[in-house]
C-alpha cells in the first residue's frame, strides 16, 4: 500500500506557459487544434486519450478513458461497443464529460455537451480503417460484461478470426460511435503555485461562444 504521507508530499511546478484573454483564439475548436498539435510536437503520448465521463439512469457516475478519433465543427467523435457500460449510459443520459491530460506541455482541456450516435456510414468507415486485430477484437470482446477467463477471450478470438479468414471483417451490428457536441471548453494551463490559467467558453445561443476566466 502507498504511503499516505509519500502521496501527500508528490507536487508539481508548472511554468511551461501562460493563457490570458488577449491571445486565446475566439473559436474553441481552433484553440483546441492549436494545443492538440503542440501536445503531439512536445511527445505527449497519446493525445487524443480522453477520460469520458457518464451518468447512468440512477445517477451513478463513471468514467474511464477513450480514444478521439475524429473532431470538427460537430463535435468531438469516439468507438465502442454499444452493449458496453458507457453505451447504456448514454442512451439513459445522453450527456457526458471528457478531459484530455496533456503533461508535457502542463495542460488540460475539459469539453461538455450532448451526445449522439455518429451514422452507420460513419462508423462503417473509420471501422474499415482499424487494424484487422483491432476489428476482429470488436466481435470477440463482450465488452463491459463478465468473462470466465481470459482464455475464453482467446477461444472467442479464435472463433471470429475462423470465420474472418480474410482482411475483410464486416462492423458488428452492437459497434458503433458517438458524437459529443460541445457546449462548453475548459482550457487549463498550469501556473506556480497552483495559481493557474483557466478560460471557459460556454455557447451562448446565437451569441456564439462567451469566453470567461475562471478561477484557478
Amino acid at each position: 500500500m502507498p504511503d499516505a504521507s509519500s502521496i501527500a508530499d508528490l507536487r508539481q511546478h508548472y511554468a511551461h506557459a501562460t493563457l490570458d484573454e488577449a491571445t486565446a483564439l475566439a473559436d474553441p475548436l481552433a484553440q483546441f487544434g492549436v494545443w492538440f498539435a503542440e501536445a503531439q510536437a512536445a511527445g505527449t503520448h497519446e493525445p487524443n486519450a480522453m477520460a469520458l465521463a457518464t451518468v447512468s439512469a440512477e445517477g451513478r457516475p463513471s468514467v474511464r478513458t477513450v480514444l478521439l478519433k475524429g473532431i470538427d465543427a460537430r463535435g468531438l467523435s469516439f468507438f465502442t461497443n454499444l452493449e458496453s457500460r458507457k453505451a447504456e449510459d448514454l442512451t439513459a443520459v445522453p450527456y457526458a464529460a471528457v478531459v484530455f491530460w496533456w503533461p508535457p506541455v502542463e495542460r488540460q482541456v475539459r469539453v461538455e455537451g450532448r451526445v449522439e450516435r455518429v451514422d452507420d456510414a460513419e462508423a462503417d468507415a473509420y471501422f474499415a480503417s482499424r487494424p484487422r486485430g483491432s476489428r476482429l477484437g470488436a466481435w470477440a470482446s463482450p465488452q463491459s460484461r463478465p468473462l470466465e477467463s481470459r482464455a475464453a477471450l482467446d477461444a472467442r478470438l479464435a472463433e471470429v478470426a475462423a470465420r474472418f479468414p480474410t482482411e475483410t471483417v464486416a462492423r458488428p451490428p452492437f459497434w458503433g460511435g458517438y458524437r459529443l457536441v460541445p457546449d462548453r471548453y475548459e482550457f487549463w494551463q498550469g501556473r506556480a503555485d497552483r495559481l493557474h490559467d483557466r478560460l471557459e467558453y460556454r455557447l451562448d445561443g446565437p451569441g456564439g461562444w462567451v469566453i470567461a476566466r475562471l478561477g484557478p
